[in-house]
This record gives structure tokens, sequence and C-alpha cells, in this order.
């Protein structure tokens, strides 16, 4: 049964309320809901018939403190799973290495081996449930390691459910945590998209990322235009590596900021789906509508929130959230009122949920598919975002591409350059920031944060070692051998990394032996 069916879509009177509103024949840019360019939707009823993915972003140090909040969001109605791993996991190192220490589960959970994903995912109905994994550089080795352990369950990896986000362009422009040089980790990328394909056909294999070009300092249209030109430059690479657009381009999503300002961001996913939809039809050739649907996962703006009067925060988010849901998301995580201080506390992590299940069942903003469509602003808006950011590809394109203008700095200047012009506006009170620069008070902070286990570290060393000494050595070196042989040459990297966690190798062994074939990423 379908959310249309089993409610009741009326005003506060009684009088229905339509499922979508504007001219008799809307404008040919605008177009319908649910059909291209998408501007309206990617469904035709969108939330009518199911409600957005309420994904709460959450990692903490060891494996089994994680699962215990991953479970307790399940409990209290999130309905999929996002996981936030460690700098140290992200960047290709185990728990024991001389550059993990001090980080170890600091701003997520620490993943070494196929035992700490055991322990992650212990008792999560992963036949049922999205998971949704925010990590790039290792993306595909820990696609490897939930792969393994599903299947060890007897779940089929053709029936797991889930993105991997998998976007190592974006960590060049915006973020830092990349591994190795970005053409073979476009390589790396590209062999996951091609095995998930006829693999694993309900994953996402990228979640092609603005949300942290927008936490860099970007504009919005610049998060518009960086993001879609890296989702140009992967599709351009499959093809190139021989897929076919419309064999794999439906599974592409990606995941956008919401920020403050509502209207603009409101028109800012509609415009990204319009220009998305332009781009596949007339650069790469797709046909099937679903190829041009640019589906995405949003997070509220983890930059906007201020360590003082943090109860303001609450009002933020709501508002970025409201913003998401207007444009059309497709997931949403809400941040906690307490993040700017430390990872969210129980609490906080509660009632971030509970924002997103009032604006879905208490607000009526889903009962109207694209609410503001029709708007003078919201269309002119639309336009203006649409035209900035495709002007801002144009000036990627006139570098030989994404990739070319990453390796040159380009995108990475630019995005400094408004970073500073949005941070001197502060100081110069143009741009408000109520609690900091106006409306300030001078009441000491006192807020109960969430702390680190002094000692989820250690124990975390201290699993990885024993995992390693519990493993019989020869199956997990030569499947390691066999990944260096493979990486050399040009075979699909990821039967080679499932083979390789599944008999014992760790995360950190397994990005050294790439790190030997294709070196590591010094920027200029």
């Amino acid at each position: 049964m379908t959310r249309d069916e089993r409610s009741r879509f009326l005003r506060s009177g009684g009088q229905p309320v339509q499922a979508v509103y504007g001219p008799a024949v809307p404008p040919e840019t605008i177009g319908v809901p649910g059909r291209p360019p998408f501007t309206r939707g990617v469904h035709p009823s969108m939330y009518r018939s199911s409600l957005w993915t309420m994904r709460q972003y959450a990692g903490f140090g060891s494996a089994e403190a994680s699962n215990r909040r991953y479970r307790m969001l399940l409990e209290r109605g999130g309905t999929g799973l996002s996981v936030a791993f460690d700098l140290p996991t992200q960047m290709g190192h185990d728990s024991d290495a001389p550059l993990a220490l001090g980080e170890v589960g600091r701003v997520g959970v620490a993943i070494d081996s196929l035992g700490d994903m055991h322990t992650l995912l212990a008792e999560l109905p992963l036949a049922d449930i999205s998971t949704s994994m925010t990590i790039n550089a290792t993306g595909p080795i820990l696609l490897a390691l939930y792969v393994a352990v599903a299947e060890s369950r007897g779940i089929p990896r053709s029936a797991l459910r889930g993105t991997i986000q998998n976007d190592v362009l974006k960590e060049y422009i915006a973020r830092g945590t990349y591994i190795f040089p970005p053409r073979p980790s476009l390589r790396l990328t590209t062999d996951c998209i091609a095995w998930c394909t006829t693999e694993m056909p309900k994953w996402n294999p990228i979640s092609i990322s603005g949300y942290h070009i927008r936490e860099a300092g970007s504009t919005a249209a610049q998060e518009i235009a960086f993001t879609l030109a890296d989702g140009l430059a992967y599709v351009e690479s499959a093809i190139a590596a021989g897929l076919a657009v419309d064999a794999f381009a439906p599974r592409l999503s990606f995941f956008f900021n919401s920020h403050n300002h509502l209207l603009e961001e409101v028109a800012k996913f509609r415009a990204a789906r319009r220009l998305w939809a332009r781009l596949m039809a007339t650069r790469c050739g797709a046909k099937d509508p679903k190829s041009l649907a640019l589906r995405f996962h949003t997070q509220t703006a983890g930059s906007t929130l201020t360590a003082q009067q943090v109860d303001n925060n609450v009002v933020r988010v709501t508002v970025q959230a409201l913003a998401a849901v207007l444009g059309g998301t497709q997931s949403l995580h809400t941040n906690g009122r307490d993040e700017a201080l430390a990872l969210p506390s129980e609490a906080s992590a509660t009632l971030a949920l509970r924002t997103q299940q009032i604006l879905a069942y208490e607000s009526g903003v889903a009962d109207v598919v694209d609410p503001l469509g029709g708007s003078w602003a919201i269309e002119a808006l639309t336009d203006e975002l649409e035209a900035e950011a495709l002007a801002w590809i144009d000036k990627m394109d006139a570098q030989g591409g994404m990739v070319a203008a990453i390796e040159a700095g380009l995108p990475q200047r630019l995005i400094q350059e408004a970073a500073y012009a949005a941070q001197l506006a502060v100081e110069r009170g143009e741009s408000v920031v109520v609690g900091v620069n106006r409306f300030t008070d001078s009441a000491p902070l006192d807020v109960p944060v969430a702390t680190a286990d002094p000692r989820a570290e250690a124990d975390q060393v201290q699993r990885t070692v024993a995992w390693r000494a519990a493993r019989t050595p020869g199956p997990w070196r030569d499947a390691l051998a066999a990944l260096v042989a493979a990486a050399s040459g040009t075979d699909n990297l990821m039967p080679h990394l499932v083979r390789a966690v599944s008999v014992g190798a760790t995360v950190g062994e397994v990005s050294n032996a790439l790190r030997g074939v294709f070196g590591e990423h010094r920027p200029s």
C-alpha cells in the first residue's frame, strides 16, 4: 500500500489538497513532475506515494558503539542507515598505523577488517534496509566488506540496497581525504560503477557530492556546477571503459547541501535536476528517462551551525530541511543541534530525526508535488542558477574537463575565493549570523555533549593486531598479490577487492597494495 492509498490529503477544514498545482499547460522548461527535464521532481506523485528516506548519518569510535546508535535510530523511526567512518579508515590506514595515532574513532567509526564490519552490522536487517556509506578513496574496499558480510549471512549481493559515496574527485576539490592521484582514483570509481551495474543492480555505486563543495565555501551555483562537472567526468570515464550510458546512468545518485537561504536552495535543487537532464541527453547521449533523472540525498549545512546559542541550530536545521523537502530530495539527514561542539548526543540525534518526522507527517508540505513551482521568485531563481552553473561548467570544459581542471587547481581556487568573500561578509556584519555577529549574549557555553571513550583507540588497535595474528597467512597474501597484478593491468579491481577482504586482508593492507601501484597524490 502506497502512502497515497493510506493517507487523506486534506486542509484543516476538510477540503482536498491537489497533488500538483500549476498552469494548465506548464511551460516547456518547467515540465511536469516525473518527466524530463524533471524540474518539478523525479516522480509523478513524489511524497504522496512514498516519503523521502530519513537517513541519519552516524559513526562513533568503535563498531560496537556505532551499531548501538544505528539500532536506536531504526527503533525511533529512521528508515535508512548512513555510516560515518573515521579519518584513518577514509585515508586507508589501519588503526595501529603511526599516521592513525590520535584519530582512531574520532569523527566516525574505525573499520579495519571484516571482523569490524561484522560487528558494525550485527543484528541489522541488511536485506530490508538501505545503507549509505560516506567513504571515497577507500569506498570500493568498504563496499567489498559490506558485500562479504551480507553474503556470509546468505543475502545475495544482488538484493542489497544502498549507496557508496565513492566520489573521489570532490576530495581533491574540497575535502582532502584522497590517497591516489586523480586518474587511478577515477579508474577505481569506474570499476566500481561497472561491477555494480552487473552484480548489484539495486545499489547506487556513487553519490556525486556537492555537499562538501558547499561546506568548503562555494556558492550555490558553484555547488551545482562542480558537482555536475564531476558527474560528467564519471559518466565519460564509464563510457570510455565500454559501458553503455543507459546501462549504468539510472543508478547514479547525488548528494547536496541545504543552506539557510530557503528560496535559493529550493531553486538550486530544481535547477540541478533540469541541467543534469539536459547535459545527459545532449553531451552523453542518454535516451532512457531514468538516465536523465537526478536523484539526490541532502544533508543540512554543518558549516552554518554555531557553538554560540546552540538552540538556534534547531531552527537553522528545520529551515534547511524544509528547503530540501520543498526542493524534492529523495533522502535527508538533519544535523544535531550540538554538532558545532562534538559528535551529536543521542538526545540531539533524536530531535534531528523528529524534525524530519514533523515535516513529513504534520506540516503538509509532503502532500503536494513541487509546492513552490510557479512562484515568480522560485522560477526566476531556478533559471538564474541554471545559467550561472552552466557558465561555470563551461569554464571547466575550457580547461579540458573536470579532471584537468582539478589537476590545474581551478575549482579549488574558485571555492577558496568564494569562501574568503563569505567570511569577510560575516566579519564586516554584512551577512548576519544570529548569536555570532548580531543578537549576541554573554551567557557561557553550558551544553552537555557526547564525548569519545578514551579507551576506544587502544581497544581498536588491540582488535586489529589480534585479527592479523589469528588469520592464515597464505590466502590473504595471495589475494593481495592478485590485486597488485590486476591494478598493474586493466582488469576490474572489484572482484579482487571482495576476495582480499573476504580472506582477511585489512583496509590498510589493501590500500598499501594499491599505493605500491598507483602512488600517492601530492597537491601542487
